[in-house]
């Protein structure tokens, strides 16, 4: 293979959020754009300072980019999260194959990037600019020893196998390796990034060995669904949900910081932790199909949390189970039309929906046999927990402000219905129940509205997409007049041309406050599934998860007029609810 330096550094610009794939390998993601280039990845870890940033206005990528005129696609490898790239140029068909190495280490990312020339000779450039802190760490100590690139940014070590041809670029402090490489027709270039901040093993990563390994970890990790109603689509939702998962069970909501919901509107958060409400949905989701290896990693992750903080438990958690830092911001310019932040002001926070959450995740181990009595001990600290506070004003699951929120009520007193049903003889189990009517009661008392269906809170009348959840999860019959009348005044008043809504922000017509929110889209289609209403059940699976790009990522909103994703991405409990929504309307 041949190769030349090129006098190029990085300028990325960045795509609609529809065109990026998702590279993850469990302690951390990476976000891949159509022309090559790797524009997000946090190091070692989910919450750690990016490396790749020029996503969100920052310094830092890599790109691999064909050097002819081109038009792109991609899918992925079924069941896996490794992305194939896929340029058409004037003559050749170019291909890059993308992947984290899987499982990954704790300290230690291994990118895995394979071009191949499937007809002809391509000519690719190749671009490569880590840059620790966000941006602020340049490559320092760069060292070539035939085909591998040494060097530091910041406290994070590198090296880079299969780019020996390349040159540093640019100017002194804002250096990258740049390369033009022509690929011989029917063969492949293997390129392996790797990036630690701890000393790297003293050999290099064999290429075929780690690639080798990574698909068999894959297809082991992905099951089959017993039965969907979209089987490549609902088998590649449970592959983002494992790849979003690290070791110790933490599954972070989506992989990136700061991507608006909304241009100039200011609401950009960072995702990058371990909501507990998010961990539940995707443990309840993956067991409406089996005890798949997801639910007990969020019952040990979960559970784990309630033991050590009881009726304190926290609305998140990083990865490895601490605090959730301070919100900050980093002074870049930001992904077009938001602003960035680090850190989540949900530290701050008491959801009292988490352990209902939390009831309902363990009900569903158990319900599989899959609950052992160190869980137990955690169901009744939630249980407790339910007790003690249920009156208390709380964020809510949208975390607003803080307030009688009917949603938690309701959706404690689903978990202890459904705790009480997983352990019929002994224990308190009538107690649990009674507590849950008294709830349930009490909540009527204060929050039904004069028309018969739920209102938000005591103080808020309105409706919301929230209040579809409790029935589902068996708060209270499908068939209670609250049920049918809170499901049809949210067709009503918060749907429009089959797209679903939070909440009404204000006068203005629905898709001018925010996008339609893709997890109300399947709440929809569970909650008509629930009325026996099949054909519209389908009809809003069908739409609501149509609502995404190439590589069939969900973000939180996604814009109706526009027909764009809005929001960090992927955004985990809409891939959880994907996964349940095709699973059970399939039953």
């Amino acid at each position: 293979m041949s190769g030349q330096p090129v006098p190029a550094g990085l300028d990325i610009e960045p795509h609609v959020l529809r065109e990026y794939a998702l590279i993850a390998d469990g302690e951390r993601g990476a976000l891949v754009g159509p022309r090559g280039d790797v524009v997000w990845m946090c190091a070692p870890s989910w919450d750690s300072d990016a490396v790749f940033t020029s996503m969100i206005g920052g310094r830092g990528g890599y790109a691999i980019t064909p050097v002819d005129r081109y038009v792109w696609g991609g899918s992925y490898e079924p069941g896996t999260l490794i992305w194939r790239s896929r340029w058409v140029t004037a003559d050749s068909v170019v291909e890059c194959r993308e992947a984290l190495a899987f499982p990954g280490e704790e300290h230690r990312a291994v990118l895995l990037r394979r071009v191949i020339a499937v007809d002809r000779d391509a000519r690719v450039r190749i671009v490569l600019q880590p840059r620790a802190e966000f941006g602020k760490r340049a490559l320092s100590g760069l060292k070539r020893e035939g085909k591998v690139w040494t060097g530091r940014t910041g406290n994070l070590r590198m090296r880079w196998s299969g780019g020996g041809p390349a040159q540093p670029t640019g100017a002194a402090g804002n250096h990258a390796l740049s390369v033009e490489m022509t690929v011989p027709a029917g063969e492949h270039l293997d390129l392996v990034l790797e990036i630690s901040d701890q000393a790297l093993p003293d050999e290099p990563v064999r290429p075929d060995d780690a690639w080798r390994a990574t698909e068999n970890a894959w297809h082991d990790a992905v099951p089959t669904p017993r039965s969907c109603l979209s089987p490549v689509e609902t088998r590649q939702s449970y592959a983002v949900l494992r790849g979003l998962t690290s070791a110790g069970g933490g599954m972070v909501a989506a992989a990136t910081t700061s991507l608006p919901e909304r241009a100039a509107a200011g609401r950009n958060y960072d995702y990058r932790f371990v909501w507990i409400r998010d961990q539940c949905f995707a443990g309840q989701a993956v067991a409406a199909d089996g005890p798949h290896e997801l639910l007990d990693r969020a019952v040990r992750f979960v559970g784990a949390r309630l033991l050590e903080h009881g009726d304190r438990l926290a609305p998140a958690y990083t990865a490895s189970g601490d605090t959730v830092p301070d919100q900050r911001e980093l002074k870049l310019s930001g992904y077009p039309g938001g602003h960035d932040r680090v850190g989540n002001w949900v530290n701050k926070q008491f959801q009292l929906d988490t352990f209902g959450e939390s009831l309902l995740l363990f009900a569903a181990a158990a319900r599989h046999d899959h609950l052992d009595e160190q869980s137990w001990r955690a169901a009744e600290i939630a249980i407790n927990a339910i007790a003690h506070r249920w009156t208390e004003v709380d964020a809510g699951i949208w975390e607003i402000d803080n307030r009688a929120w009917t949603h938690s009520r309701l959706i404690c007193a689903a978990g202890l219905r459904a705790i009480a049903a997983a352990r019929p003889s002994g224990g308190r189990a009538g107690d649990w129940l009674a507590l849950a009517d008294r709830i349930v009661a009490n909540t009527a008392a204060h929050a039904l509205h004069p028309s018969g269906r739920w209102q938000r809170s005591p103080d808020d009348v309105a409706l919301d997409g929230a209040l579809l959840l409790p029935p589902i999860r068996g708060a209270l019959p499908a068939s209670d007049p609250r049920t049918v009348a809170t499901l049809r005044g949210y067709e009503q008043e918060l749907t429009l041309n089959g797209y679903a809504f939070r909440f009404r922000h204000d006068e203005r017509p629905l898709p001018e406050a925010e996008g339609s929110f893709l997890f109300c889209g399947f709440l929809m289609a569970l909650a008509t599934h629930q009325q026996g209403e099949d054909v519209k059940a389908a009809r809003w699976y069908e739409r609501t998860s149509a609502a995404c790009g190439p590589p069939v990522l969900y973000s939180e909103e996604f814009d109706p007029d526009q027909h764009q994703l809005r929001g960090n991405l992927p955004q985990a409990f809409v891939h959880a609810l994907q996964f349940e929504t095709s699973v059970r309307l399939a039953e």
